[in-house]
């Protein structure tokens, strides 16, 4: 019977840079990260390759590749899967920073019509001069980047059981003339506590025939299981969700309904108590106590502020949804703060380009910047503890 001999990595490793010098960094690196990588799963499982021991968590599930853009170029890795999931190598993803530059820089350039050439002399100062990248390669790096964003913004979806919903307006010439298109954003909690962008649609407008559209695509990608929509009061949402998961319960964001009420306060020395006493109904323990607090609120209102009092008995009651909820879970889904960070960063990225040529570009943007805020949720810590 034949002896098997077991090569280890790094004589891979030291072979690639022996045979070709510097050449054969990228083939080195591409080795020691998949070597790293499977030690660090091997970590996380707290046992080593089919080993059998009682201390270990989960299964090692295959390999899936994944092209990253480095300063020794384009490298495709072997990302180590486990079965549970929750599980990405720290190289790689300190690693997917460039990439994640480089698209970012991509879609703004091409947002704002810079030149193939341009774009390579800027992406040659981004990624240090060690990297030779010519206007072909940036051309197809580009058109890359349109078919990978359009198979993210595709991707499979499961089991979310709390959805987000949020929208913004950004200039774009559509058909010769300004227009405010909305940007539909949809975030969710899946079944694990991560984080994750569910998807993102540019429209005329957030009319009902918009929204149900995006929340249609959202459900026909596999969205399941959904048990709480938090979302502010937009007409058409409204519509589009009763239409949709007529039976999931609304959570209207508390943050916003404490703004709303602002609008009925008549004296500036009011505001303040007008909002610690909505407050303080939010803040109750109970649904029970949320409404006793309401009702001492309004009959208080009812005699110097009668629209106050009349609009709070209409609209307070929208956010009591989510004291049908664990305790420690109510926090995170009482509003859409958390969507109107992402906007900000979305705000603070489109207004250097101030008004989009057409409905593409916005969306390729957009997309860039929400598929890296996914990544880092997908590897970052757990949200929120459904197990509470």
């Amino acid at each position: 019977m034949a002896q098997r001999i077991e090569h280890h990595p790094l004589d891979a490793a030291f072979a690639a840079l022996l045979c070709n010098g510097l050449d054969g960094a990228g083939e080195a690196l591409r080795i020691l990260v998949n070597e790293a990588s499977k030690i660090e799963r091997n970590h996380f499982l707290n046992a080593q390759s089919h080993e059998r021991t009682a201390e270990r968590t989960d299964y090692a599930n295959g390999f899936k590749p994944k092209t990253v853009m480095t300063r020794v170029g384009q490298l495709t890795f072997d990302v180590p899967q486990v079965r549970g999931g929750g599980f990405y190598p720290s190289a790689l993803e300190k690693g997917t920073r460039t990439e994640q530059a480089l698209n970012i820089a991509l879609a703004e350039m091409y947002v704002q019509g810079v030149s193939t050439r341009k774009v390579t002399d800027i992406l040659v100062k981004l990624l240090g001069p060690e990297v030779s990248i010519s206007s072909t390669q940036v051309s197809r790096a580009a058109e890359q980047l349109d078919a990978g964003l359009a198979a993210w913004r595709e991707r499979p979806l499961d089991e979310t059981p709390y959805l987000f919903l949020d929208a913004r307006y950004e200039r774009v010439r559509e058909g010769g003339r300004l227009v405010d298109c909305a940007v539909l954003v949809a975030v969710g909690i899946t079944k694990d506590g991560h984080r994750r962008v569910l998807g993102v649609s540019v429209a005329l407008s957030e009319a009902e025939v918009h929204w149900r559209a995006f929340l249609d695509s959202l459900i026909r990608r596999g969205l399941k299981g959904v048990r709480l929509i938090v979302s502010d009061a937009h007409g058409g949402l409204n519509a589009a969700r009763r239409a949709t998961l007529p039976s999931v319960p609304w959570q209207r964001c508390q943050f916003h309904l404490q703004q709303n009420a602002q609008a009925y306060v008549t004296r500036l020395d009011q505001r303040k108590p007008v909002a610690q006493r909505i407050r303080a109904i939010f803040n109750a323990p109970d649904r029970v106590e949320a409404e006793r607090l309401m009702k001492q609120t309004i009959e208080f209102w009812a005699t110097d502020a009668p629209k106050l009092a009349q609009w709070a008995e209409e609209n307070l009651p929208d956010g009591f949804a989510v004291f049908d909820l664990p305790h420690g879970q109510r926090v995170r889904l009482r509003t859409t703060n958390g969507l109107e960070r992402i906007n900000r960063e979305i705000k603070r990225r489109t207004r250097v380009a101030s008004i989009f040529p057409n409905t593409a570009s916005c969306l390729r943007l957009v997309s860039a910047l929400l598929a890296e805020c996914d990544e880092d949720w997908m590897t970052g810590k757990i949200y929120l503890n459904l197990k509470d």
